[in-house]
């Protein structure tokens, strides 16, 4: 069961009064700053000022991360604003070692060998004679080592060519191998973006779920997302049974969300938190 820390609190504040080298696992993904319309929160601050919230927020989350703790920062970016992703992770360096970099496929159209083209996932379409569909962002994988051992074979698929279980030593003789850092994560259909989605700009449930194992369910013993939104990492965390999660958002609306998401009940006056046990 896991028992959950959510808290209607700016994710700064909120991180400076836990204690360093707590959390073993963080899966967030922040505002990225494209002039998308939240709720609660300005999405259209000068690049400069922006940058400097990011190297902020992320210099509580160096803090409080193990030494053998992960940290996956999902970013996107806009088709006119390519190295927006690339601007935050230069401005980490002094902070985190980037140990891997995934590209998280949302769409993707593959030609069969009988010529057939088979789409699949979530295609945003975009005006423009210009620029193309932008199908996929990253999730960069930050560490404090860059020497953090994960477990590859947990999201393991298995071989296309079969001969290659008894030709290579390392597979043990298993019909499997490692994904690789391209994930393919559709989003899941729904009828109403209001009811079933009520974010502008959530990653599947999955996608954290996939974070979790690659870096070793065993070993996430207490996880954090700062920019919770309306729970997927938190539902991801119930699903791998994680022992213990805390989440910071400032929309109240999003919040209440997470917790009916979850089971889990309000912060109590203080910081402490009405923790339920979910799962």
């Amino acid at each position: 069961m896991t028992a959950f820390d959510l808290r209607h609190e700016d994710c700064v504040v909120g991180m400076r009064a836990l204690p360093a080298n707590s959390i073993d696992l963080v899966v967030t993904s922040p505002p990225y700053n494209l002039g998308i319309r939240y709720s609660k929160f300005s999405d259209r601050a000068d690049r400069g000022g922006y940058l400097q919230w990011c190297k902020t927020w992320a210099a509580e989350i160096a803090r409080l991360l193990k030494a053998d703790g992960s940290f996956f920062l999902n970013v996107g970016a806009s088709p006119a604003n390519p190295m927006f992703p690339h601007q935050i992770v230069l401005e980490l360096p002094d902070l985190f070692v980037l140990q891997n970099t995934i590209h998280w496929i949302k769409s993707i159209s593959v030609e069969e060998k009988s010529g057939e083209i088979v789409s699949r996932g979530h295609f945003k379409p975009i005006s423009s004679r210009r620029f193309l569909n932008d199908c996929h962002e990253y999730v960069f994988h930050f560490t404090k080592s860059g020497r953090v051992e994960i477990d590859r074979l947990a999201l393991g698929v298995p071989y296309q060519d079969k001969s290659n279980i008894a030709r290579w030593s390392h597979t043990s003789r298993r019909d499997r191998r490692c994904r690789g850092n391209t994930w393919f994560i559709p989003y899941e259909t729904i009828q109403s973006r209001q009811k079933e989605r009520p974010h502008p700009a959530t990653f599947p449930v999955e996608l954290a779920e996939w974070c979790i194992k690659l870096h070793g369910v065993a070993r996430v013993k207490t996880m954090l997302d700062p920019f919770l939104g309306i729970g997927n990492s938190a539902v991801a965390a119930q699903k791998c049974e994680v022992k213990e999660f805390i989440g910071f958002e400032i929309d109240e609306t999003y919040l209440v969300e997470a917790r009916l998401r979850t089971g889990a009940q309000a912060s109590l006056p203080g910081g402490q938190a009405g923790v339920s046990p979910a799962g």
